[in-house]
């Protein structure tokens, strides 16, 4: 097993109060995979993923990798992982990425003309080469970004922490992230913990998925398995009025997705619940209820009552 994330936990003190912001989260993930670590804003998914990083340490729990603790063997651990955090900002804006990546592997242990080496190969294979020498702030937020892998992979990292590469970028420049993340983990069957708010990109990517709601992993499983679960237990509905604003309100809160003012999808953990869902309706008239395939978007907001983008 590559990452082994055991009973996390991480509270913090605020105008007198004391706030959780990760309540024994585990979970796992082996080489050659990709983790899609969700949650809204606000649930915890950044202070995990700076406890596995290293850059802040846990009350208690640990996280290893590699079969080496965080908590107990510090750097020995950390070798093995590289991370792009927040964007490109592991960047240095007036240097140009070949100088980037080549500070990155010095501090990283790798010698000079091995740096160089490794920085051109990188270069070459995100399709950066004839940027290499012109400096980052010169490129665009898609180029920064490869960059930014670039710098992470530098020292051959058997992890690698990826948070919202693809947010902000347009099209195309995403879908080359996505397919050249997948190659990296084909190929160098290195394990990646993606966090993203783009459910697309998550479902894309991922073999497995971990939600994360209020510091607490509400869902954990191989993503096949976890949309297996909701495939057929998924419904749209269809009214033939209006609902009342209170009763919205409520299914909303239940994970209810309204699509307009009268239909709306649902998905159940079994058929039997939808009558518990049809009860809190009447005396609405029902048009129509037919099965929806579910997709990893309609997950999330069940287990999250919808909060994909909202701070908590």
């Amino acid at each position: 097993m590559l990452l082994e994330v055991n009973q996390l936990h991480k509270s913090y003190h605020k105008r007198g109060k004391t706030v959780t912001a990760v309540d024994g989260v585990s979970f796992y993930l082996d080489g050659g995979q990709i983790l899609g670590f969700l949650g809204p804003n606000g649930a915890g998914k950044t202070t995990t993923i700076k406890m596995i990083a290293g850059l802040i340490a846990p009350d208690a729990g640990d996280a290893t990798i590699a079969g080496e603790s965080v908590v107990h063997k510090g750097q020995r651990a950390l070798r093995h992982v590289g991370a792009v955090l927040e964007g490109s900002r592991n960047l240095y804006w007036r240097l140009s990425p070949l100088e980037n990546l080549e500070y990155w592997a010095g501090l990283r242990g790798v010698r000079k003309r091995e740096a160089r080496l490794r920085a051109k190969e990188l270069l070459e294979r995100f399709e950066l080469t004839d940027k290499m020498n012109q400096t980052v702030q010169q490129l665009s937020r898609g180029m920064q970004q490869k960059v930014a892998i670039c710098a992470a992979l530098i020292h051959e990292p058997k992890l690698l922490l990826l948070d919202e590469p693809t947010l902000g970028l347009d099209v195309e420049s995403s879908d080359r992230i996505q397919t050249l993340v997948q190659s990296l983990v084909r190929e160098q069957k290195i394990g990646v913990v993606l966090t993203t708010h783009q459910m697309d990109v998550a479902e894309t990517l991922s073999d497995r998925i971990a939600i994360i709601q209020t510091g607490t992993i509400v869902l954990e499983g191989l993503k096949r398995e976890v949309l297996d679960r909701f495939t057929g237990n998924a419904y749209l509905v269809e009214l033939g009025q209006r609902l009342e604003p209170q009763v919205r309100s409520r299914l909303e809160a239940e994970g209810v997705v309204f699509e307009n003012e009268r239909a709306f999808r649902i998905a159940v953990a079994v058929p039997e619940d939808l009558y518990v869902l049809l009860k809190a309706i009447e005396p609405a008239p029902v048009l129509r209820i037919e099965r929806d395939a579910a997709d990893l978007g309609r997950v999330f907001r069940h287990y999250t009552g919808g909060q994909e983008n909202q701070a908590l």
